[in-house]
């Protein structure tokens, strides 16, 4: 039998960019805008699902040093231009790794946008670790800085 085991965690990144909070939004509010910042090799083949709206489902698998990886969420809230809040949970080769809450924040800031990005999660069974999690956030954070500056994101 496995040993079960959760560990809880937080963590908060903070990213200003010199683009405003519209096009920080809209980077994350369509699946052609977030597939040039959100993670290498990551494109339209790759999501199942994208419905960026309140109730919404967002899905998507993809492969990273030989593990496939899925990620299922759901919008909770959204306000234009200032805010996402969503939960998902990721799987690894078909095991639930991790359950997360996220909130990005989104604020008009002198010449751009200061965001601010809080997730909360549970990290299942020893298969992810919340330094892994925040690492691989930070990475695609400054992605999409890149993407809403015009500079190439996803390379």
């Amino acid at each position: 039998m496995t040993d079960r085991s959760v560990t809880h965690s937080t963590f908060v990144i903070e990213r200003t960019y010199d683009a405003p909070p519209a096009r920080v939004f809209a980077a994350w509010a369509s699946q052609e805008a977030k597939c040039q910042w959100f993670g290498t090799g990551l494109d339209g083949d790759n999501f199942r699902e994208f419905d960026f709206r309140v109730g919404g489902r967002e899905s998507w698998h993809g492969e990273v040093h030989g593990s496939t990886f899925t990620y299922d969420g759901t919008y909770q809230d959204i306000v234009q231009d200032e805010r996402i809040v969503y939960a998902y949970d990721m799987h690894m080769n078909d095991q639930r790794i991790s359950v997360s809450l996220s909130t990005v924040e989104i604020e008009a800031v002198d010449g751009g946008t200061h965001l601010t990005y809080t997730e909360q999660g549970a990290y299942l069974d020893g298969l992810d670790e919340p330094a892994k999690r925040e690492e691989g956030t930070q990475t695609l954070l400054d992605n999409l800085g890149k993407a809403v500056t015009g500079e190439h994101a996803n390379a």
